[in-house]
């Protein structure tokens, strides 16, 4: 018997007090879990599943800004800038300048339909300030020709290539059901993080810029962040007789 005895004296020892070893004074807490690589549900290369675009409907009492080739610097208190054709991002920089000096509430339209996008423009400094501001998860995607790369202030969300893109293209075309994914899991993991802030390089059109804010929109009223913002190079002005 006091073989017994000695057996429940042990599992009772083992029992006793049901907290992890993490939680005792001192110990090193687990690692967050890091992001997945996304996947395209379509399991194709050249594939993209279907994209249905949403958003607000196009706002009232705008001046409507054509955007077609270079673009001259003008502002209103209330702008809604329409892509039109294959014009760039470099061609329109004055432009997004003179709007962000004047304080307009700038609204860019989707070029499938009649929807648009509220947008927060930030130059270089402002941009700085933005990374500087320690709210975890903070959203940015770096918009270029081969695809999204996704980034928080606390890693990258990784694509299946982990050297390339979060979310590369397919077949040419922007993976946009892959990329609200990121955004979803990205507000699931960090409920509190506000915005999201786009940076495109400057040869995409803003035909294809004002496209993927679609993707913060799985419905008209209800955006996975709050707030978008779009990022944008300020132009340079040279000293006179230069």
């Amino acid at each position: 018997m006091k073989w017994l005895w000695a057996g429940a004296l042990v599992l009772l020892a083992g029992c006793k007090g049901d907290k992890p070893a993490a939680d005792a004074p001192g110990a090193k807490l687990k690692p967050v879990e890091q992001f997945k690589p996304l996947t395209n549900d379509a399991d194709d290369t050249f594939k993209v599943a279907p994209f249905t675009p949403a958003g607000p409907p196009l706002p009232e009492g705008v001046k409507t800004v054509q955007l077609d080739g270079d673009m001259k610097p003008e502002a209103a208190p209330k702008v809604l800038l329409v892509p039109v054709g294959e014009t760039y991002l470099a061609q329109v920089t004055l432009l997004l300048g003179a709007l962000d000096d004047a304080g307009s509430e700038v609204w860019l339209r989707h070029p499938e339909g009649p929807l648009a996008y509220r947008v927060e423009l930030r130059d270089e400094a402002a941009w700085q300030e933005w990374l500087d501001d320690p709210v975890p998860g903070k959203l940015r995607v770096i918009h270029r020709a081969d695809g999204f790369e996704l980034q928080t202030n606390m890693g990258k969300l990784p694509g299946v290539d982990p050297n390339g893109p979060s979310v590369p293209v397919r077949g040419g075309r922007m993976d946009l059901p892959t990329l609200r994914k990121g955004f979803e899991r990205v507000k699931q993991r960090f409920q509190e993080a506000p915005d999201v802030c786009f940076v495109p390089s400057m040869g995409l059109s803003l035909a294809d810029i004002a496209a993927a804010l679609a993707t913060n929109y799985p419905t008209a009223d209800a955006p996975i962040f709050s707030e978008l913002c779009l990022v944008y190079p300020r132009p340079r002005v040279k000293d006179a007789g230069r």
